[in-house]
């Protein structure tokens, strides 16, 4: 056998019948789905699992900001109906307060009502002239003092009848004043501060 013969290599054929089964790609797969394969199950086992729709924390973010109006709202309202009730019971106090002022002395001008009536009645009788100078001034004293508390007489004598300050005890035909009018007093009547604390009694004609 010649040199050249000796160097030509002999294949196995059992071994060139491994080497190919070992390098056949596997069957319904490419050569390059195979060799990423490994990488893929790497990727999906380091994956954060999503966020479960189900716990309704996404839900609750979108309706609160929705709600916030509304409450908003209800507070406007609530203060401004706290504040229209709190202007209406400063008015009410503040009536009543100066009603309280103005009517507060009422009992007391009705009873110096009387002494005024005992005055009148006392100068319609005959005295001497000093007595009854005496008597016109300690009068004309205590009417000032009962004016300017808001004490004013009623105005009756030949005015026309009104039932609003006027109580009629009687009537009568007379021709110095007209239908309807008031023709005597049988007793003045006051106001306090604009309101009636006593009518007067008068006579009517009919």
């Amino acid at each position: 056998m010649s040199e050249e013969a000796r160097n030509i290599p002999i294949e196995d054929p059992a071994e060139e019948a491994a080497k190919e089964e070992r390098t056949a790609p596997v069957e319904g797969e490419s050569a390059d789905e195979s060799a990423a394969s490994p990488e893929r199950g790497d990727d999906a086992a380091g994956e954060e699992p999503a966020d479960d729709p189900e716990d309704g924390s996404d839900a609750r973010k979108e309706t609160e900001p929705a709600d916030e109006p509304e409450k908003a709202e209800g507070d406007d309202a609530r203060y401004l109906r706290l504040l229209a009730e709190f202007q209406n019971y400063k008015k009410r106090t503040e009536k009543e307060k100066s009603d309280l002022y103005s009517y507060a002395n009422e009992k007391i001008m009705t009873e110096l009502l009387e002494v005024m009536d005992n005055f009148e009645r006392a100068l319609e009788q005959p005295a001497g002239d000093g007595f009854k100078e005496g008597m016109e001034l300690i009068f004309n004293q205590l009417g000032s003092v009962l004016n300017r508390a808001g004490l004013a007489e009623i105005s009756a004598l030949g005015e026309e009848f009104d039932p609003n300050v006027h109580n009629a005890v009687m009537t009568e035909e007379t021709e110095e004043y007209e239908s309807g009018k008031v023709s005597g007093v049988m007793q003045k009547g006051y106001t306090l501060n604009g309101k009636v604390i006593r009518p007067s009694m008068v006579r009517v004609v009919n």
